[in-house]
Formats: C-alpha cells, structure tokens, sequence
C-alpha cells in the first residue's frame, strides 16, 4: 500500500463549516448535496433574467449546491462613471434567486474575466486612459481596478449577500488566470499579484478570495485549478491551509467562427470530477453548466453566438442527456461517500501497473468507502479488492460507498439519452414578406487622413463597421490595354475583415480566423479612366479576450496597394482616405418600428453588399425554446423587435464544410403575440427566401444499456451510515422520461442484440431479437416515464438471436404532449 499524506484539507474553518456542515445537517432523503461541492457556472448576462429561475431550478435538481459568475465590468459601466445594474445585468437579484434556490454562490470578480466575452469583460474607455497598461502593476489601471472592485463588494454588503451577513456568497476570485502572462510584465506581473491580493482582502468580505490558475497566490489568497483533469494535473494548493479547489472544469469547448462541433463525453466529465474528489478534492465547478447566449456584440474575438451549447443544459436551457444525468449520478454516487470523505483517512492499495484503490476509512469501524480506478485507456480490468472481484471498462472509476457495493462506474450509462430537433414552426412561417434596404456606400464622409485609421480606435466598440474611402484619378495609359487583363487590388490587414467597393459596385470580402486574424484580400477590380471611389468596410468579430498588452492590440488595413497598372504597382496606403464608423442603418436604428420608416424599403431579394431585410412574424405556437434559422445568408447581424440577438456567420465554414452555427436563439421574452419585427444586416451575400422560425426541443429519448451495466445509482441511499438498496432487484435496466410530462407517443427503434451508434442513429447490429419493439411499447406507449428490465421473458424469447452473446438493449422514443 502506498499511504497518503494525512489530513483532509477542505477549507479555511468558516469556509468548511458553512460549505460542508451545512450540507451534512441536511436529512440524507432531501436535497441530493455532493459534499465536495459540485458547482456550476451560469452567466447572468448570457440568459434572460426570466430563463434564471428554471435555469437554477435544473441545476440544483443535477446535483448541485453552488453556482458561479462572472462580474461583467464593460455591461455594468459602459461608458466611465456611468453605471448599470438592472435589467439583464441585475446582479444582486441573481444572486437572491440563487439563494432563494438554497444554493451557495461564487462570485468571480476578476474585474478581468477572459470567458470569450469582448474585451474579456474590461470597458473599452479603459484602453484611452492615458499611459494605462491593462493588468499589470500600473497606477491608472490599478485605481479603476479598484474602484470598481470595491463598487462591486459595497454593493453585495449593501445587499446582505455574502455568507457572514446570512447571504449565498461563501466565495469571491479576484484576478483570472494571471498566471499564463505575468510573465510578460516581468517584476511588475509579480508585484501586481500581490497587490491584487492585499486590494481584495482590504475589502473586508470575511469570506476566501481565490485566484484561479495562480501558482503564486499570496496567503491566505487560495490557489485553484482550471482544465479538463485537475485530479491528475493540479500540483495542489500552496499552503498547507488551502484546500483542493477546481474552479473550472470544462464541459466541452467554446467555438469559434469556422470550428467544426465540440464534444467532450459524459463519460469523461465523471471519470474527472470523481478522480478529483476521491485526491483531496474539495469543490468542483462546471464551466459552463450552461453556456447561454452571446447576445448583441457581447462575444469576443470570432467567437459564436452560441455559447457552451454541449453543456449539461444547451444553449436554450434544455437539459441535454445523457451529460446532465450521468453526472447527477456520479454526485449521488460520491454523496453515498461524505461520511467516509469527511471522517476517514485515506490510503491507496496499487491493484496492477494502471489500476489502484483510493480508500478512505475510519480505522475500527465499518465506515469505509472506495474508488477503484482502471487507468488502461484501452483494456478492461479484473480487479480484486477486499476478495471481490470487479470488472472495469477501460479509463473508469467505480465507487463503493461501503468498500463492497458497487454503486457507480464513469463508463456506464444508465440514464436515458436525447436528441435536440429543430422544427419548423407553423405560426411563425406563414409569410414574412421580406423587403430589402441596401445600404448607400458614403461619398464622401470626411474625417480625413493620410492613411487608414486602426479599426478598433476608429470603432471604439460602438459598432463592427467602418468605411475607409479613397478617391483615385487615373489615366487611360495608366489602365492595361487588353480586355482580359485587370489591376488587382490588394489589401493586407490586421483583421478582422474587410467587404469591398469599387466605384459603389460590391467587388468581395475577406477574412482572418480566431489563429490568423491577419490576412489578405485581393481581387481583380474594373477601374475606369478618370476618377475611382475605393470603399473599404473594414469589419471586427468581437474585441480580444486574452493575452498581456491587450490595449496594444491592432486590427484594419495596414497596406493597400494596386498591381497590374501600366506604370506599376501603386501604394495608395498614403493617399488620403476618409473615415465613417457605422452603417447609416445603425445610426438610423431601422432596426426598430420607429427607425425603420426613415429608409425607403422595395421589395426583398437576392443581394450582394449590405443590405438590410426586415420583415414580421407572429410568436411560435407552445412555450418551446424559438430560434431563427439562417439558410441563404452569409454574414451580418439580426434583431428581433429591436432587439440585437447577435451576430450570424453561415459563409465561414467549418472543416466539415457545414456553418459553424446555423440557429440562432430568440428570447420567448422578446417577443409579443403578433407582429414581431425581424431586421436583418447582412453584410456579404443573401437571400432571405429560406429563414425560417423553428422550435427547439429534446423530445427524442434513448435508451442505451447492456446487461453488463451496474444498477443504477437511483436505486440505492445511504441511512444511519450504511448502504441500503431501495429495490430488490438491481437488474440493468433501461429508464425513458419524457421532459416536461410529455408522453411516449412512438417507439422509432428498438433492438436487442448488438445495436451501435448514438440517440437519433441507432442501427441495428448483425442479431437483433425480432419482438423487443412490440415489447418496448407495452412498457412504454401512453406513459410519460417507463422502466425496460434486460431480463424480461419477453425479450429472451425462443426466437432470440446469438444466444451465447451478452446484449444491449437500444430504445429510441419520441416525446409529445397527449392530443
């Protein structure tokens, strides 16, 4: 046996006291309270306020007891001095529904908070502070730093939120993942984390500051990890009073313009969490549980509108299974172990060269529990533990709350799966009758300069456009002299895009990506003797989130140049170009019922250039989650009742030759009964012909298990400290529940056998009992919830193929509300 070093650190004493005693003075029947913390990230500002409530509804009944956001400076002063708290930013009633919910909450200060918002959350009239160098020991960022912090700290103490006044907050992080630059900045990185330090703890708070990712943090500030497997990477605290803390562990990854899908397994998720908690582990928070929704230009630089859409709950708030299900299992299943985790001692007994057995147990009493782990990626395991034997997939745990029962394995499924569908709604399509305004190129806007100005600086985060405008005599000699042959023009930039005009006629575009943001766009142009308007829309996808020396960061045309003339390539980077942020329908907000009667708008088709489409649409039928599909268009923006819901980009493809996002949320709480206005920028190329309004839903269900899985966690609790199984048949099974008390109106699949695929593609394998459809709906049709058992005679007929084989069964359902 290897021992391990003795003594369990959960937290500083007030910390442990209100996160684990609270939760142990619970009856085990009530609330399911993982006592290492599970925790997840729900971001205020990326879901409507009236979505909150069930948003936190969910989570808790997956298991959780802690929520964490961010603090988003740039939404709450916008503009210097000038501050805003309400509405979709309204943190304080955030966090009161939180507690109103009976859940802890972190609060994540930062004021930088990365999190692929714009900016990484800082205020773009930060970057026009004079001699200001972001994050780092610098007197003009340090005193808005702190003002704001302290804003922020006043008003959860005015509020009464944080823990010692009898509020939710038990935690707060100052900084976000510091260490990954302050190398940049040398003394003055190391200087300014221990300023940040002493700034916070000045505060006051009376509950831990924590910097994530922050090997240094000064004491009692708490070191914590961010990653996929902090149970195997963390180097742990560094302090001997800090516990082992996991402030994200991510459940997939944010996308980008051009990514192809993001996954990562259910499975995965709750091999880490348990790795985690059976090493010390103390809290772990899910980043994100649910990602939400880039509203407007909140995202940063190319990332979508969509965010952390493979969440336990998708972009939409649907609980997305088998992930949401799985790990409300593992939390049950590591909760059957607190009394162990909180009053044994732990050791590790090596089982073979990739197996071992975590053990936390109370000499001289039977209060015992056990995490065997199989750590070959590629073979299952025997193992023998305590003279039993027990079969591990590969890279899987399994718990044992009493050293014997095995109650829980990371690599088997036993809740249902779903399938997200978009359908076409019939209310919302019967005729948008579009009608199109194309957006005039400026002649001349003044705001003159010798070369074009840097794109942030000239936008100021006010808007993702500005015009650069040049005007270029030349003569016929200056033009080649066959037909076939034309000058190019070449523009290289810093990114992030740029549309281009000639003599008012739309002439292409040109991008950079989330890797390259510089790129070049080049095309063969038509210029005609005499004088030439060259328009150049040069556009951003989001502000920089990252990185040391963020306010240094350049984006717009940096050369221009014309090849192919008579007398040469001509640099016209000098020439004299004019300057306009913003589109003239911005300015006009004909994106709302009082700005758009100030265009003249005919009637709506096919366009090249930016063009505006609006059109109107009555709210989709039901309560389901509304989005907009995006067929025919190429890149731009949409509003719903003048409403920005963010920017689309169906041109820029993924490796897999698909759009990176093709829907596009709208807020049930944005829309009324009828007339809903849709307006439309879009800025390349598009047709609006093909939108559409479509309902989102996870009503198709799936069952997956074989007759090798465990029971399901569900069927077992803990009392009076011992393991009692609810049932006595702990046969596998497979468990189907409708969302919102639907019905199972259709079984579309099922076979016993040796079926393959995922929920929504199930095929049947080379054997497949011929009545295990018959038998799926006898316990299923008509009911909202139904139970499948492996053993039923029904499905182990005379007729059964491969006899000898042990199978799985695979179901696939559909969900509907009973007509």
């Amino acid at each position: 046996m290897v021992q391990v070093e003795p003594g369990r650190i959960l937290l500083i004493a007030f910390l442990s006291t209100l996160l684990i005693t609270s939760s142990i003075a619970q009856k085990e029947e009530e609330e399911e309270v993982d006592p290492n913390s599970p925790e997840s990230s729900i971001h205020y500002p990326r879901s409507p306020p009236d979505t909150w409530p069930d948003l936190l509804r969910k989570a808790k009944m997956g298991g959780l007891n802690m929520v964490e956001t961010y603090v988003f400076w740039n939404v709450h002063e916008p503009v210097q001095g000038k501050y805003n708290f309400e509405g979709d930013y309204d943190l304080v009633k955030f966090i009161k529904l939180i507690q109103h919910h009976k859940m802890f909450a972190m609060l994540r200060v930062g004021p930088f908070i990365q999190g692929e918002w714009n900016h990484g959350g800082l205020p773009y009239w930060l970057r026009e502070v004079p001699n200001i160098i972001f994050r780092c020991d610098n007197e003009p960022f340090k005193m808005h730093m702190k003002k704001f912090v302290t804003l922020v700290i006043e008003k959860m103490k005015q509020a009464k939120l944080f823990a010692p006044q009898g509020g939710p907050i038990i935690v707060s992080q100052i900084e976000n993942e510091y260490n990954t630059i302050q190398l940049a900045f040398k003394e003055r990185g190391d200087s300014y984390v221990q300023w940040a330090a002493k700034m916070a703890l000045s505060l006051d708070t009376k509950v831990p500051w924590i910097m994530c990712k922050q090997k240094d943090a000064p004491d009692p500030i708490i070191n914590t990890c961010n990653g996929r497997h902090c149970g195997d990477t963390f180097t742990g605290p560094n302090g001997p009073n800090k516990p082992f803390l996991w402030t994200e562990n991510w459940t997939a990854q944010f996308r980008v313009f051009g990514d192809p899908p993001s996954q990562r397994s259910a499975e995965d998720l709750a091999f880490s969490i348990i790795r985690f908690c059976s090493k010390n582990g103390t809290l772990v928070n899910y980043y994100m549980y649910h990602g939400g929704t880039n509203f407007g230009r909140t995202s940063s630089s190319y990332t979508t509108t969509r965010y952390y859409d493979e969440a336990p709950l998708d972009e939409f708030g649907l609980i997305r299974q088998p992930k949401w299900g799985h790990l409300k299992d593992a939390h049950r299943a590591v909760n059957l172990c607190k009394r162990a985790l909180f009053s044994g001692s732990p050791f590790v007994q090596k089982l073979g060269p990739d197996q071992e057995a975590r053990v936390w147990e109370q000499p001289g009493t039977s209060l015992c529990s056990a995490f065997l782990t199989n750590n070959d990626t590629k073979k299952p395991q025997a193992l023998r533990f305590r003279g039993q034997d027990y079969q591990l997939p590969p890279r899987s745990i399994s718990i044992l709350p009493d050293c014997k029962t095995e109650v829980f394995n990371s690599q088997m499924i036993t809740t249902h799966h779903n399938s997200r569908n978009f359908v076409r709604s019939v209310a919302a399509n019967k005729n948008f009758n579009w009608e199109m305004y194309r957006e005039v190129v400026p002649d001349d806007p003044g705001n003159k300069l010798n070369e074009p100005r840097e794109l942030y600086e000239l936008t100021k985060d006010t808007s993702d456009y500005a015009w650069y405008i040049t005007k270029l005599d030349l003569g016929r000699r200056d033009l080649p002299m066959k037909n076939e042959i034309l000058p190019v023009l070449r523009v290289a930039s810093l990114g992030h895009g740029l549309h281009c005009y000639v003599n008012g006629k739309y002439i292409g575009t040109a991008h950079g990506s989330k890797v390259e943001k510089s790129f070049v766009f080049q095309k063969p142009v038509e210029f005609q003797a005499g004088s030439n308007q060259i328009a150049l829309l040069g556009f951003l996808v989001g502000l920089p989130d990252s990185g040391a020396y963020m306010e240094k960061r350049y984006a717009g045309p940096r050369s221009i140049t014309i090849l192919g003339l008579n007398t040469g390539t001509l640099d016209i980077t000098l020439n004299t170009w004019s300057h306009q942020v913003g589109l003239d329908g911005e300015k006009n907000q004909i994106y709302t019922q009082n700005g758009f009667p100030k265009v003249q708008w005919v009637k709506g088709g096919p366009s090249e250039g930016v063009t505006w489409y609006k059109g109107y649409f009555d709210a989709p039928e039901g309560d389901n989650p509304v989005a907009v599909k995006m067929t025919g268009m190429g890149k731009g923006m949409v509003y719903i009742n003048g409403r920005n819901i963010g920017r689309y980009w169906m041109s820029y493809l993924s490796p897999l030759k698909r759009p990176t996002q093709s829907e596009y949320h709208i807020p049930r709480s944005y829309l009324q009964p009828t007339m809903n206005l849709i307006v439309i920028v879009e800025d390349e190329k598009g047709d609006p012909k093909d939108i559409e309004i479509v309902l989102v839903d996870r009503d198709t269900i799936c069952g997956f298990i074989t007759e090798k899985h465990l029971p399901s966690v569900r069927l077992f609790e803990g009392k009076g400290g011992k393991l009692v199984a609810l049932e006595k048949d702990l046969k596998p099974r497979v468990e189907l529940t409708c969302p919102s008390q639907k019905q199972i109106v259709s079984v579309e699949f099922a076979s016993f056998g040796d079926p393959f695929g995922a929920c929504g593609h199930y095929v049947e394998g080379n054997c497949t009992s011929p009545v295990a459809k018959q038998v799926v709906e006898k316990f299923c049709l008509g009911k909202p919830s139904c139970n499948i058992p492996l053993d039923t005679p029904d499905l182990h007929n005379k007729n059964e193929a491969c006899p000898e084989m042990k199978k799985t069964l695979a179901i696939q359902a559909k969900c509907a509300f009973k007509a």
